[in-house]
């Protein structure tokens, strides 16, 4: 009896549900410009929402970390460990962890008082978007901004408000691939003596035919755990974009 109750019960409730709605999904003309204007409006919505977490990353410090993690990986000569899953993983709790404060801020002084209908969109995206400018134009150098400038041909901003968000993302951009270049040329150095030191050692022992990376790829990951590399590389990187 238990087991055709089991049975009976999911059939008595589908019985009892109302039926569900029929979604249209037809394309139709539309006949008035209202509804047009509402469906450009759902398009955009869409667009942005596909686009939002790599918009997202590019105004964060995601694009050092990564770079930095990517330069890494090929000074050690171990090209596939650790693989590229976990450095993106890595490089998005890293970025959480330094952009958690601004997130706050932003939060508590343009989405919170929307919520709470104390302020219109626009002055919530302009108050939520102000900390993030802040940090961008603190780690965007004055040169890559002003390229952006020229080339659009438009006066120098008197203000962080100012500054539109259209010139400053790329010249953030720009600025930390080179910053990312710059700390992986110092990354590489150590390394590259390592490498060097190895290649003379079996040139001298006349070895002509073994591989020196071979060699030197053990003393360099050997090298790396000792002075608690990871330790050494996650600390500068976090403390540069103080």
């Amino acid at each position: 009896m238990k087991k055709l109750l089991i049975f009976i019960f999911p059939i008595i409730l589908l019985a009892a549900t109302p039926q569900v709605p029929v979604v249209n999904l037809s394309l139709t003309a539309p006949k008035e410009p209202q509804q047009l204007v509402t469906t450009l409006n759902i398009v955009i919505l869409m667009t942005l929402l596909v686009l939002a977490p790599s918009i997202v990353l590019v105004m964060t410090s995601f694009v050092r970390l990564l770079v930095v993690f990517g330069f890494l990986r090929q000074a050690l000569g171990t090209p596939q460990s650790p693989p590229t899953t976990l450095l993106v993983s890595l490089s998005l709790v890293l970025t959480f962890f330094i952009m958690e404060p601004y997130a706050k801020k932003a939060y508590n002084e343009g989405i919170k008082p929307y919520i709470e209908k104390k302020i219109g969109y626009e002055e919530a995206f302009k108050r939520a978007v102000k900390p993030f400018k802040k940090f961008m134009l603190k780690n965007t150098r004055e040169k890559d901004l002003a390229l952006f400038y020229r080339i659009r041909h438009l006066p120098n901003p008197k203000t962080i408000d100012d500054v539109p968000l259209t010139i400053l993302v790329p010249a953030f951009m720009i600025s930390e691939l080179k910053t990312a270049f710059e700390i992986g040329f110092l990354i590489f150095l150590p390394f590259l003596v390592i490498d060097m030191v190895v290649s003379s050692i079996l040139m001298s022992l006349g070895m002509m035919m073994l591989p020196p990376v071979m060699i030197s790829l053990p003393f360099k990951i050997l090298v790396f755990v000792l002075v608690d590399g990871w330790n050494l590389i996650v600390q500068g990187l976090v403390e540069s974009f103080r």
